[in-house]
This record gives C-alpha cells, sequence and structure tokens, in this order.
C-alpha cells in the first residue's frame, strides 16, 4: 500500500495513458537538447505518488528515495532540477487533473461549491511573517472561519466539485475575499446548464440571477432564518452538500492541506494543485478498480 515504487510506477501508466498523444517516445512534453535523467511524466508521476501517501516535503521525499529504493530509481535527478522543473510542468498537472475529472464525472449537471481557509502561519507570527508577501496583490491577509469561529492568516481556498465528489474548478484568493466574488470567475470557468448548491454564503438574487443569465447555472442556496418568503432547502441538495464537507475533511487530514512549507504564492498554488490532483487519480484508480471512488485511503491497497 506504501510502497512507493510500486505507487510510482501505477501513476506513471496513468499518466503516459491520459497524455498518450503529447508526449514524445521518451515521456516529455518537448524536446529537450540534452536528454534528461527523469522524463516529464516521471516527474509528474513521482509528484503524484508522493502526495498520495501523505510525503509533502520534497527533503524528506528524496532522502527516502536515496535510502530505501536506490535500485528502483537509479536516474534520480537533483531536488533542486526536480522542483524546477515540477514548477515548470504545473500547466500540465493542470490538464491531468481536467482531464481525469471530465472521465469520472461525465454526464454529471449537478456541482457543490464551497471554500476551505487555507492559513500560512499562526496568527501571532502574522506580522513577522514574509511568507508569500513577494507581491502586494497576491499577499496573504486576515480573515474569519465562521466553521472555526476564529480569525486566521493566509488564503481562502475555492472549490467547485461534482455531485460525486470530483474537483471540477479552484482558486485560491486572500482570505479576507468574500465567498460570493467567487461566482463571477465561475462564469467563465466553461460551466454551463448545470445546478449549483452552495450555503447561506452564496445567498444573493443579483448572483443568481446574473449566474443564470450568463452561463445558465441555477444557484441553490439554503434560505436564511429571518427572510421574506423562506422556504425549505430542498432534501437532495443538503444530501449533495455533505459529500464537499467530506472531501475537505480528506484534504486536511489525508493530504494535509493545511501545513504549509512553501515560501511564495506560485509555490503554495502548486501544492494545492498537487493535493488535489492526487486526489482526482486516487479517484480514478477506484473507479478502474470498480470501488467506491471516494474510498481514497484504500485506492492504493491491492
Amino acid at each position: 500500500m506504501h510502497n512507493l515504487s510500486t505507487n510510482f510506477r501505477l501513476f506513471l501508466d496513468i499518466t503516459k495513458s491520459v497524455f498518450e498523444s503529447r508526449i514524445n517516445s521518451e515521456g516529455n512534453f518537448r524536446f529537450y537538447p540534452r536528454k534528461p535523467k527523469q522524463s516529464d511524466c516521471e516527474i509528474l508521476a513521482l509528484t503524484l505518488a508522493a502526495e498520495s501517501i501523505g510525503i509533502d516535503s520534497e527533503s524528506y521525499l528524496f532522502g527516502k528515495l536515496r535510502h530505501d529504493y536506490p535500485a528502483d530509481f537509479p536516474n534520480l535527478i537533483h531536488r533542486c532540477n526536480y522542483n524546477r522543473r515540477k514548477r515548470v510542468l504545473g500547466p500540465y498537472l493542470q490538464q491531468l487533473n481536467r482531464l481525469l475529472a471530465a472521465k469520472l464525472s461525465e454526464g454529471e449537471n449537478i456541482f457543490i461549491v464551497d471554500s476551505i481557509p487555507v492559513p500560512v502561519c499562526k496568527m501571532a507570527r502574522e506580522k513577522a511573517s514574509k511568507i508569500c508577501k513577494e507581491n502586494f496583490g497576491t499577499a496573504p491577509d486576515k480573515g474569519y472561519s465562521a466553521v472555526n469561529k476564529a480569525y486566521y492568516y493566509g488564503y481562502k481556498l475555492h472549490l467547485v466539485t461534482s455531485a460525486n465528489g470530483v474537483f471540477q474548478a479552484m482558486e485560491l484568493t486572500k482570505a479576507s475575499v468574500h465567498d460570493i466574488h467567487y461566482l463571477n470567475d465561475l462564469k467563465y470557468s466553461g460551466m454551463n446548464n448545470c445546478t449549483l448548491a452552495g450555503d447561506k454564503g452564496y445567498l444573493s438574487k443579483s448572483y443568481q440571477a446574473d449566474l443564470f443569465n450568463t452561463a445558465h447555472i441555477e444557484l441553490k442556496t439554503p434560505m436564511r432564518h429571518n427572510q421574506a418568503g423562506k422556504k425549505p432547502f430542498e432534501p437532495v441538495f443538503k444530501k449533495v452538500r455533505k459529500r464537499i464537507e467530506t472531501l475537505f475533511a480528506q484534504l486536511c487530514d489525508q493530504l494535509m492541506l493545511k501545513r504549509n512549507y512553501a515560501k511564495s504564492i506560485t509555490g503554495l498554488t502548486l501544492r494545492i494543485l498537487n493535493k488535489i490532483t492526487a486526489v482526482t487519480c486516487l479517484q480514478f484508480i477506484n473507479k478502474q478498480n470498480n470501488k467506491p471512488i471516494n474510498q481514497l485511503k484504500y485506492a492504493l491497497a491491492f
């Protein structure tokens, strides 16, 4: 289950099958004047294999590869080179997630939207922290988590999933940005002619009408207790909304979403994308093995 070499080969097969028409015979997306020790597909597969078993530290990963798997990775590149190439391959990682998600959610027309806090440091270190502050426009700030009933310092991750829990769209914003503003970006995500279920944070008649007129997305949210003409939230959407809460719990528990080692916004975004793509790959593996797709801890148990 936790054999890194076996998992690596599994993710490598998935990556090569998805990008079969886009890679050359060596597994690269472009021509390299000097052939690299490890191909582009191997870089992606190694990243996903590590994330899938909870290894999110590159230093620990390379130490483990050199100590426990020297014969399985004879052409292992230097960790700095691995980090640089992984950043360059970020768009392909995003494409991999999108293509697998399309296969897993084919025919779906009900989706869920929600957000989750992504702290970068403790509140006590807010002023001294230099993490992700290379640009004022993308710097972290202070926000309030209604679930934890506490303030935090960092970002907010907005996610859209299908009713089965497959990721469809994501965006990272400052912690102070209200959930409802993400609906403006959702209009241009490619989603249309579907139903979107959200919580009370997305309640707005103007946004609801704009979303429907622009992309034919019907937004369903529960109404406030003191709202005129209050109607009970449809039971089917109550049940659907539980799916994304469970998925957030899996991201935080198994994939350690809130544990941050990144120092820049680019690094943080890539780390989150790695974790989300790893979840999608695990769901794809479960589907291939005729298992419930969201039993992520058992996806690599053969």
